[in-house]
């Protein structure tokens, strides 16, 4: 059985990681806003699933207290498994958006408001210390982070937080939060149907400063919560074949590809498909078979 340690290391920081980790988001239904119909996670499932990718290696997981439905919050779930689980797990959460408790958006947090986020992910996760907070650029909201980060640089020097990040910024954002403290990671929306951070150089940074770089929807793209965009699936499923491998994991190997600090944190609710995610990074591409992924959709099409 391939385990997450396949796809190698990297460090946040002083914290060694396997490059597979694990998105909590799925876990309270189909997205932040999903689950309100259906039928709620079983909360023992969502534990044993979660056990379950740390048996396979998974060793970090990425969460938020903003993660929740009507009936359940990732941080809660994440909580439970990790109180009975006998291993060393980093768990990274961020902050800046909000929702009230009926689950509406609420305008980005005042810097002097990130404390109290703070505590509330300590609270719901159980710890005395975070391992890893990024602070989540909410659009037009944050055209600076500097008061932001200043902030979470002062609740990591308080000894609340370990280690910080960023996410959903572009290039001058890290820049400009690297001057206040050091920034381990950066997450933004990235993958084979979305490329904007190779297009601003921001993966590429990432990799000379030696920081983690974290897609979020690598499988999906733009398409976010829902199943993978189709228009590539001409490619993706002759490389696919050529593996014996499911599409979903080659764009998971495609991401990892990118560079030795490139991480991935797919999510799922399914065992089979937490099993797949994992074993893709055991997956070595060849130089062709990227560049044959790499090919724009029209000239893929008229291939």
């Amino acid at each position: 059985m391939n385990t997450a340690a396949a796809a190698g290391t990297w460090r946040l920081g002083d914290l060694e990681v396997n490059r597979i980790g694990y998105g909590a988001m799925r876990l309270t239904g189909n997205g932040m806003m999903g689950n309100s119909d259906g039928t709620p996670v079983d909360r023992a499932a969502a534990v044993n699933l979660l056990h379950s990718a740390f048996e396979q290696g998974v060793d970090h997981i990425d969460t938020a207290a903003f993660y929740f439905s009507p009936l359940r919050s990732a941080n809660e779930l994440v909580n439970r498994a990790l109180s009975t689980w006998g291993g060393d797990v980093v768990v990274a959460t961020k902050v800046g958006p909000g929702r009230d408790p009926s689950g509406e958006w609420l305008t980005m947090a005042r810097p002097d408001q990130l404390r109290g986020q703070v505590e509330e992910n300590l609270r719901q996760l159980g710890r005395d210390h975070l391992d890893v907070v990024n602070l989540r650029r909410n659009g037009p909201d944050t055209a600076s982070v500097a008061e932001h980060f200043g902030a979470l640089a002062e609740l990591r020097r308080a000894g609340l937080i370990r280690h910080l990040g960023l996410s959903n910024v572009r290039p001058e954002h890290v820049t400009e939060a690297l001057a206040i403290a050091p920034v381990v990671c950066v997450q933004n929306s990235y993958g084979l149907d979305w490329r904007r951070a190779d297009e601003t150089g921001l993966v590429e940074l990432c990799g000379e400063l030696g920081i983690a770089f974290v897609p979020f929807f690598a499988i999906s793209g733009l398409r976010r919560e829902a199943s993978a965009e189709q228009r590539h699936d001409a490619r993706v499923r002759s490389v696919a074949r050529a593996h014996g491998a499911t599409p979903a994991q080659i764009r998971l190997a495609w991401t990892l590809h990118r560079g030795p600090h490139v991480l991935a944190i797919p999510g799922t609710r399914d065992p089979a498909h937490l099993a797949e995610n994992i074993a893709a990074g055991a997956l070595r591409l060849s130089a062709e078979e990227l560049a044959l992924l790499d090919t724009p959709a029209e000239d893929a099409a008229g291939s």
